[in-house]
């Protein structure tokens, strides 16, 4: 199997990885549990090689898996304008790579391991 199931049904699954790809894409950096980071590093990969083309149906695709959600007040830059605009061209030499997952340890309460997952 190519993927992890993260214990949800398929609609479940893409609307939290859609939800966390927004998220990382906003602030850069989440906490989140090792299963998930390390599913989600996959997706927001995708959307940064899709920010790297820069082509009007590149910006379609994203446009199409990212929320739609504030991500600057002061400027009213949404999630995928930031992709865009701020975060591919700091990747244009780099040629993937571009998350990085910091071990934590559990989180209280049921012991799930526990990562913080930033753009490097």
């Amino acid at each position: 199997m190519g993927y992890r199931k993260l214990g949800r049904t398929s609609a479940q699954r893409k609307a939290m990885l859609r939800d966390l790809t927004t998220d990382l894409i906003i602030s850069e950096r989440i906490e989140t549990t090792e299963a998930r980071a390390k599913e989600l590093r996959s997706v927001v990969e995708k959307m940064i090689t899709l920010g790297k083309r820069g082509d009007l149906h590149a910006r379609r695709q994203a446009s199409s898996y990212v929320r739609h959600e504030v991500a600057n007040q002061e400027t009213g830059q949404d999630a995928v304008q930031k992709l865009f605009a701020d975060i591919a061209p700091r990747y244009d030499e780099r040629q993937g790579g571009y998350t990085r997952i910091m071990k934590l340890g559990p989180r209280r309460g049921d012991g799930a391991p526990m990562v913080i997952i930033e753009l490097v």
